[in-house]
């Protein structure tokens, strides 16, 4: 009982995004439009607009106006869920509802060597909702989970071929769940887990970029772990109809928890005046989660209580993998005001077919894109991208470790055929 109660639960929802989101394991990706649209390619090298501050602060040095950049995209998601669980329900793919994303900048060159900027984005997110009656709502009833970042930003230029950059992230992560459990007291009806939590914590980016000859440019970012507490509260309820009890209990919870370090390498080459081609890849370091474990502060009567007394600490191993994700793109320049973009990407999935639950029932997955930038006159640009997501079929087969699991929580075996449709915008304005 000490790993069912909460299998793939606060854990799992405080730290981890939705498989349908449009990157690996928890990480989002849409914190550009620009790059969006070129799959992300020349993410650390490009330098398009304001963005650059996350895919590459170095790149906020060849920005030679004070510019703006804000906008969002939303996530589509698919699934088509075939299987059941041992205790029925009904298996429903529609448990992710459409999910936005929203990101602003700002860079301001100060000289030709120093240039500051500022960046609010969403690094990481989950929403997941099952439903009450679904087959899966035993192990992963509902999720919502949102990290918010800002980051203050500088870069510096030695000379026109190589340019540094640095900034501190100060990482708001919030996160709220809920599971059922079937019988939790003999004679009983369903309980209900629901978990709150939030924390602070600082981390940072650094990034170098390349003027390698007069068409092609290198970068490389490094985003770094980052290390959270959260802290908050886990409520249980459960009755006991026969004889008229119904109970209502609240404690304090804690996870201590390590988002991944990545690195971003990237080339951008300009074959002409009208064409430039992208490529990339990231490292992300995923085998940092290797076990979730919360602890709950219980009052000394529910302690006391053979069942209450179970929730103290609940602890799973997940056993993640790093990753490695791998993108090619290319832009055309049409004339002064448009441009247009596309781009191709493979990502690893960081999960293992052991440990898959339906919380983030996700596998590998391959993403086309497609985008255009259209600017009016020089002091503005309309970014807009699409990108279709399909990932390769994955199975979730969670089994109960033992009979007091099993009458909790029954078994969940399902197939998940997953797919997501993006669509983003953005505007840069240039004083």
């Amino acid at each position: 009982m000490k790993k069912s109660m909460l299998k793939t639960s606060l854990g799992v929802a405080v730290a981890l995004a939705s498989s349908q989101l449009l990157a690996s394991g928890f990480a989002l990706n849409e914190q550009s439009i620009s790059g969006m649209g070129t799959g992300f390619a020349g993410r650390s090298s490009s330098a398009e607009d304001a963005s650059t501050v996350f895919g590459n602060p170095a790149g906020m040095s060849r920005l030679k106006r004070e510019q703006v950049t804000v906008g969002g995209a939303a996530v589509i998601a698919k699934s088509k869920i075939s299987g059941q669980g041992s205790y029925g329900g009904e298996t429903d793919g529609d448990m992710v509802p459409v999910v936005g994303v929203p990101m602003g900048y700002y860079v301001k060159p100060i000289d030709d060597h120093w240039s500051v900027g500022f960046g609010v984005y969403v690094p990481f997110g989950l929403v997941t909702d099952y439903g009450s009656d679904d087959a899966a709502r035993y192990w992963g009833k509902k999720s919502h989970v949102e990290v918010v970042t800002f980051q203050p930003t500088v870069s510096y230029a030695f000379n026109d071929k190589v340019s540094v950059g640095f900034g501190p992230t100060f990482n708001r992560i919030e996160g709220e769940l809920g599971s059922n459990l079937r019988n939790l007291v003999p004679g009983g009806a369903d309980g209900e887990v629901k978990i709150k939590g939030d924390d602070v914590a600082v981390g940072y980016n650094i990034g170098v970029m390349v003027q390698a000859t007069d068409r092609t440019r290198l970068g490389l970012t490094y985003h770094s772990m980052v290390d959270y507490k959260l802290e908050g509260k886990t409520k249980v309820g459960y009755s006991v109809p026969p004889l008229g009890i119904n109970i209502d209990d609240k404690f304090d919870a804690t996870l201590k928890i390590k988002t991944p370090e990545s690195v971003d390498f990237s080339v951008t080459h300009e074959l002409d005046d009208q064409w430039t081609l992208f490529a990339g890849s990231t490292w992300t370091r995923w085998s940092r989660l290797e076990a979730i474990t919360v602890n709950n502060e219980l009052p000394a009567g529910l302690a006391a209580n053979p069942i209450g007394g179970a929730f103290g600490t609940i602890s799973e191993e997940q056993h993640w993998h790093d990753t490695w994700a791998h993108a090619i793109g290319a832009s055309y320049k049409v004339n002064k005001q448009w441009t247009l973009r596309t781009g191709f990407s493979v990502d690893q999935s960081p999960t293992n077919n052991e440990n898959r639950s339906p919380r983030i029932p996700t596998g590998d997955r391959k993403i086309f894109s497609l985008g255009a930038g259209w600017s009016p006159n020089d002091d503005m640009t309309i970014d807009v991208a699409y990108s279709y997501l399909w990932e390769e079929d994955t199975k979730v087969n969670n089994r109960p470790d033992t009979p007091q699991e099993g009458a909790l929580k029954g078994s969940y075996q399902a197939k998940y055929e997953n797919s997501a449709h993006g669509v983003g915008a953005s505007l840069t304005y240039r004083f």
